[in-house]
């Protein structure tokens, strides 16, 4: 067995390893984060890098109490330590890499576009955990580079951009931060929407439960500096009766944005098993929805490099389709 691409060097004598915070990793304590990712290394021997400054975060040294931020870079250094086992990392099996290929919607030089299935995380926890990112850096094993341009929920389903070239991955980022690229969802929610079209703009924050549970509340805006404004243009596709199927247009793209913005006006989302109606989810269970009805639809945006204008499109999931039918009217 070989190791994962993503935990390549952490165990090694060789070089140091870089290692991206993503929302699993978001507001933990640095030293909580290194003794989980170093499973086999002494905690003594943990503490003794992070005080002597050879864990960088961004560059920096940190002590620690340091929470960690998404995006996050984190430096560990190479780890040296005599009869230390190197684990061996399993790699993912065939079925669990099987869908991709026919899931891809786009793909070149420096861009692919899949259709992620509700259920898969975009990145996994540990070697028995894999996420899209490592199933696709497993299936293209020669690329060089391959990043996540962006990050939609493991229940969602629907378009997950990658970058296979650093300057994609920066070119879309700066076009994320300037809102050229339009990003739309279809969503069914509880309750009549009346309104062909509404702007809904919401002050958000994420917090960290007792419990451990990260969530994202809506606030007041009281000039804090880790609130953020969310932007979402809704529009009415279909009325159900019990039911509302809309279209959302992203303006911003917040962490769980259009799941809390929809729940806090009173439209959660059917099958939100976080921000939803628990009960009313657990009728629908039984009447076959067994997941969150949401779905990445539509993403329209220049090529990063060519700028050639790119308009990508996944059909709604058979699940989705089949319960829309069932409800339509």
């Amino acid at each position: 067995m070989t190791q994962n691409k993503n935990t390549k060097n952490l165990f090694s004598n060789e070089k140091a390893t870089f290692v991206i915070v993503d929302e699993g990793s978001e507001t933990q304590k640095i030293d909580n984060f290194l003794l989980k990712i170093l499973k086999n290394v002494p905690k003594s021997h943990v503490y003794k890098i992070l005080r002597s400054g050879e864990v960088r975060v961004n560059k920096k040294r940190v002590d620690t109490t340091y929470r960690l931020k998404i995006d996050d870079q984190v430096r560990i250094p190479p780890i040296a330590i005599e009869g230390l086992k190197i684990p061996y990392v399993i790699e993912p099996k065939q079925q669990q890499t099987a869908w991709l290929e026919t899931n891809i919607i786009y793909e070149d030089d420096a861009l692919l576009a899949i259709n992620k299935p509700s259920g898969y995380a975009v990145h996994g926890g540990s070697g028995l955990n894999f996420g899209v990112i490592e199933l696709i850096r497993h299936i293209r094993p020669k690329a060089k580079f391959i990043e996540l341009v962006h990050r939609i929920d493991r229940e969602t389903s629907g378009i997950l951009l990658i970058a296979k070239k650093r300057s994609a991955l920066v070119k879309m980022h700066d076009m994320m931060r300037h809102n050229r690229i339009e990003k739309k969802y279809i969503m069914m929610v509880e309750g009549e929407w009346v309104e062909t079209k509404k702007t809904v703009e919401l002050m958000l924050k994420k917090i960290l439960t007792q419990g451990g549970e990260r969530r994202v509340n809506v606030v007041k805006d009281d000039d804090e500096t880790e609130n953020q404004m969310s932007k979402t243009i809704f529009y009415l596709k279909k009325s159900l009766g019990p039911y509302s199927l809309l279209e959302a247009k992203l303006i911003t793209g917040r962490t769980h944005q259009l799941r809390v913005q929809l729940a806090h006006i009173g439209f959660p989302i059917l099958g939100d098993d976080k921000y939803g109606d628990f009960s009313l989810n657990k009728n629908l269970q039984k009447k076959g929805l067994k997941r969150m009805f949401l779905h990445a639809f539509s993403i329209k945006m220049k090529h990063p490099l060519t700028e050639t204008l790119l308009e990508l499109k996944a059909p709604l999931p058979r699940e989705l389709d089949a319960f829309l039918s069932q409800n339509h009217r």
